[in-house]
């Protein structure tokens, strides 16, 4: 009984106290909009971003039922719908908005005392108020011709007369954007402002046209804002302007055209030629350097000098004579060879590059190929010219072929230098253009080479491939062919019409379609350079904008070289002819100079060369009348060593 007694009176102790002591009130400890912690008495909060996370933090766990009521954000006294859960113990609330929040917008985030803890006490009302950032300012298109160029960093094709219509996100300020708004290029008119769309769509128009095949750098910087301060994180991109189609000189046939580009490139090798040696200079910026192998190339030029009237017959020999006599008995040769750089005026060899000081065993085939080609234009019945001939018969004997064999390996070597012996140790192996050095050293009675040379060096590069390469076969060579130069110097003088080799590889057939190659590479433009297309293409060796590089669909920079298009007209006349009207007629006015067609061009850089270049030039004078008249190859095929050299290596024609 007394237990009885004793546990009731603790009962009453126990209800007694609860009454005495009520729970703890609740407590806002801390605010956290995203992980930056709020003053609750600090006034509004500046810049909160559109996507927050909102966290209370309370003194005691809370009520989950009390959420619904006891938290609230608000916008103009309207409930905004949020997300709520509870954390850590259940005394953090997070408060997410199911919906981006508007921009530039004041919030009132609300806490009521209908928020109670599970012990049972009540929040007193308390509330912050918030105002978002301005947001961010978007370019949703930007319009030309109808096509949305805002995702597009080069823009080709664009119209002389600009119009471009420009669409925001939001509506913008005015003067802020005629400040943001830029063009910059070549020539650039004043910019003209129409607004629409309550100044969301803006049509921005050139007062005047603007250069043709030109870049104009368009940009909107960062100071652009809208009406209500929205930021712009800024836009920029190339817009280039379409081809002026317009033929910048009086239409001509295009035989009288064909002529024409002979005869002002021939003028490189004749008006620029190296007043004491005759031979032609490097490049139109080379002083007394000549170079070896496009010397080789302008003895061939003389002959079509000569046949087209640019120069007389007793004019043309003239210069013959000096060529070859310079050659012969002052310009510096090693164990016959030339050098790739000599001085014009002294003949003593210059360095091409380190340890080439010597002997340049391919540059002296491209010299011993123009010798052997005007040998058989010069008249043995004529004094003057048989005396030239002897001196050419000398000249090509003394050549030691068979030396470059580095001790009678079944190899050609590239370079000797009396300084440092074989060091540039380079063999030269197919397929490039470097056919007609073993086909010269064939020719030679005096150093000749045997078959096995030319199985055993030649033969054993990168020689057969059979690919294709947009849908066409390439018999020989490297991927997509390499620069066309490859096919292009050998045959200047050998006649690849109908030309076999003794595994059956088909020269013409080689010739034609690396071409056709490297011109589908130029349509296709997988790279999407700006100008190319079916009527500009060419890819070889040349000077660049990055620097001379030898330009091929593998090493693709954007570079036109126009000796790449000319000096396949024997190749492909009609697509070489559309070629040269393109560069003529259209791209006249940056490309023609005193010597032809400068070097190389890359439009989408803005870059034209005022160069000329003797190795480039040459071909254009030669495989022209090739394919007019085929002087070149009728004279060079006509050497009885040429035949003795085509059966020896195994050629059939």
């Amino acid at each position: 009984m007394r237990v009885r007694y004793f546990l009731l009176l603790i009962t009453v102790l126990t209800l007694s106290c609860q009454k005495d002591n009520p729970p703890a009130p609740l407590m806002l400890e801390k605010i956290y909009i995203n992980s930056d912690e709020i003053d609750p008495n600090g006034g509004t909060v500046a810049d909160v971003t559109l996507a927050p996370i909102i966290r209370l933090v309370f003194s005691a766990a809370i009520n989950a039922e009390s959420l619904t009521n006891g938290v609230l954000l608000l916008n103009n006294n309207q409930p905004v719908a949020v997300n709520t859960s509870l954390a850590s113990e259940d005394k953090t609330i997070n408060l997410i908005p199911q919906d981006k929040l508007e921009t530039f917008t004041t919030y009132t985030l609300q806490i009521t005392n209908e928020l109670s803890s599970k012990a049972g006490s009540n929040f007193d009302a308390f509330e912050v108020t918030f105002k978002t950032v301005a947001g961010t300012l978007q370019l949703e298109s930007l319009i030309i011709n109808e096509s949305d160029i805002s995702k597009l960093d080069i823009v080709p094709n664009v119209p002389l007369t600009l119009e471009l219509e420009m669409n925001f996100t939001e509506p913008v300020k005015r003067s802020s954007l005629e400040s943001a708004v830029s063009l910059n290029g070549l020539n650039v008119p004043a910019l003209s402002y129409a607004y629409a769309n309550n100044d969301q769509t803006i049509t921005l128009t050139a007062d005047a046209s603007l250069s043709y095949l030109s870049k104009y750098a368009f940009k909107i910087s960062r100071n652009l804002e809208s009406i209500d301060g929205a930021n712009f994180e800024g836009f920029s991109n190339q817009l280039f302007t379409v081809l002026d189609s317009t033929y910048k000189f009086p239409e001509i046939s295009d035989e009288e055209l064909l002529t024409l580009v002979q005869k002002q490139t021939f003028k490189y090798f004749w008006d620029f030629g190296h007043p004491v040696s005759g031979l032609s200079r490097e490049r139109n910026t080379s002083g007394h350097t000549v170079a070896s192998g496009a010397s080789g190339f302008g003895l061939m030029t003389i002959p079509v000098g000569i046949e087209r009237g640019f120069v007389t017959r007793t004019e043309g020999v003239e210069r013959l004579a000096t060529m070859i006599n310079f050659l012969g008995d002052k310009a510096e040769r090693f164990h016959g060879a030339w050098s790739h750089w000599l001085h014009g005026e002294t003949g003593a060899a210059k360095p091409f590059s380190q340890k080439d000081d010597g002997g340049d065993l391919v540059e002296t085939s491209f010299v011993a190929m123009g010798l052997m080609t005007v040998r058989q234009y010069l008249d043995e019945n004529t004094p003057s010219e048989k005396t030239l001939i002897d001196k050419i018969n000398t000249i090509l004997d003394g050549i030691e072929w068979d030396w470059y064999r580095q001790g009678d390996q079944n190899v050609l070597y590239w370079h000797w230098s009396p300084n440092y012996g074989w060091e540039k140790n380079m063999k030269i192996r197919g397929w490039n253009e470097a056919l007609i050095t073993y086909f010269m050293a064939a020719t030679s009675s005096t150093h000749g080479i045997p078959k096995e040379v030319y199985d055993g060096g030649w033969k054993t590069g990168n020689f057969l491939n059979g690919q294709e390469y947009y849908g066409i076969t390439l018999p020989l060579g490297h991927d997509y062919g390499g620069p066309l130069f490859f096919e292009q110097y050998t045959f200047l003088g050998l006649n690849p019409h109908n030309l076999v080799g003794d595994e059956g590889e088909n020269y013409w057939e080689q010739a034609v379609n690396h071409t056709l190659i490297n011109r589908e590479h130029c349509v296709r433009n997988p790279k999407g350079y700006v100008g190319y297309s079916k009527d500009c293409w060419g890819l070889t060796a040349s000077d660049g904008y990055e620097g001379y590089s030898a330009h091929s669909p593998t090493n693709d920079r954007g570079v036109i070289t126009p000796t790449a298009a000319l000096s396949s007209f024997p190749f492909t006349p009609v697509e070489s002819m559309e070629a040269l009207k393109h560069f003529y007629y259209r791209l006249g006015d940056r490309l023609w100079g005193p010597y032809g067609f400068y070097d190389a061009f890359c439009i989408q850089d803005e870059w034209y060369a005022t160069s000329n270049i003797g190795i480039d030039q040459g071909p254009i004078v030669i495989m022209i009348e090739n394919h007019r008249t085929g002087l070149l190859w009728d004279l060079f095929m006509s050497a009885p060593e040429v035949q003795s050299a085509m059966s020896l290596l195994g050629f059939t024609n």
